[in-house]
């Protein structure tokens, strides 16, 4: 197969604890929350699962090879930034995101209200339309850490192309 058809698959996962604070950040959106996610950046399970996808879809590693929890640099980063920096990075390597589609499991907070902006911020983000980005968000019928109130998490799936 020739370099200009390649198409890859990435899968990544994030999780964060719930910690001190009054919201937390999904998809670039600010939620109201009656607590914050605890992580060295400002904690977007989403967007951290999207750049692990990303990266192992060009055979890269993961965002933690890239953006360490140890460089004071990244400490309360928004999230956003570390994306725009993994498509830059791919860009660069011949690559391009084709789609992307996201599950965000958390028992609270309610998310439908905000997916559609989630969409929209990760679609400018990614270089691509809206209709290519899908965000879902369920819970675990109160099981496991997250149905507990723990936590949130993040399961992204993106195909690339070069």
């Amino acid at each position: 197969m020739s370099n200009e058809s390649s198409i890859r698959v990435g899968h990544g996962y994030d999780a964060h604890r719930f910690g001190y604070g009054d919201h937390v950040v999904l998809g670039g959106v600010t939620i109201p929350h009656g607590q914050g996610l605890i992580a060295h950046s400002d904690g977007d399970v989403l967007i951290h699962a999207l750049c692990d996808a990303l990266l192992g879809a060009a055979g890269l590693g993961d965002i933690g090879r890239h953006f360490p929890d140890t460089d004071p640099a990244l400490k309360d980063i928004d999230s956003r930034i570390l994306l725009r920096r993994v498509v830059a990075e791919l860009q660069q390597r011949g690559f391009r995101p084709g789609n992307v589609d996201v599950t965000v499991i958390a028992q609270k907070p309610r998310l439908s209200a905000h997916i559609q902006e989630m969409q929209s911020r990760l679609a400018d983000d990614l270089g691509l339309d809206a209709s290519q980005v899908n965000v879902k968000a369920t819970t675990t019928e109160k099981m496991g850490f997250t149905g507990r109130g723990e936590g949130i998490a993040a399961h992204a799936v993106v195909l690339i192309h070069a």
